[in-house]
């Protein structure tokens, strides 16, 4: 009996190792040529060393991880679709700066949801700092 590929993949298949090499120059690609990335880094960084200091719960650190992750993964596809889209298209117009602004819009609402679980988080342990 011969042996029938049923499915076949269209790129070169690759070892896990590869992969996770591939996603990894992404990521850097992404750290070294796109600034908000690395503000969005460097502020999820700053909140969790403020949540260890802060004596954060476990559920807690987990949410305010789980939070800054959603505003990275939002910012990382928004700025795959700005490079598919300017990779095919030179010119403006009306469609692709809607689409565009769409993206924007999804690293917005993560950003405001960061915000609002930030402040769930810290304002009262900050305010009992004071006292």
């Amino acid at each position: 009996m011969t042996h029938i590929k049923i499915f076949r993949h269209p790129f070169r298949s690759r070892s896990f190792i590869a992969s996770l090499k591939l996603a990894a120059k992404g990521i850097v690609y992404l750290f070294l040529y796109h600034r908000n990335m690395r503000i969005i880094f460097m502020l999820g960084l700053l909140a969790f060393l403020c949540g260890i200091f802060l004596k954060l719960k476990g559920i807690e650190l987990v949410a305010l991880f789980l939070t800054v992750t959603l505003v990275y993964v939002a910012e990382m596809f928004n700025t795959a679709i700005e490079l598919v889209i300017d990779m095919f298209l030179d010119k403006h117009h009306p469609s692709i700066k809607l689409i565009k602004d769409v993206s924007a819009g999804v690293v917005l609402i993560a950003s405001l949801n960061a915000l609002a679980i930030g402040y769930i988080l810290f304002v009262k342990k900050i305010i009992a700092l004071g006292k």
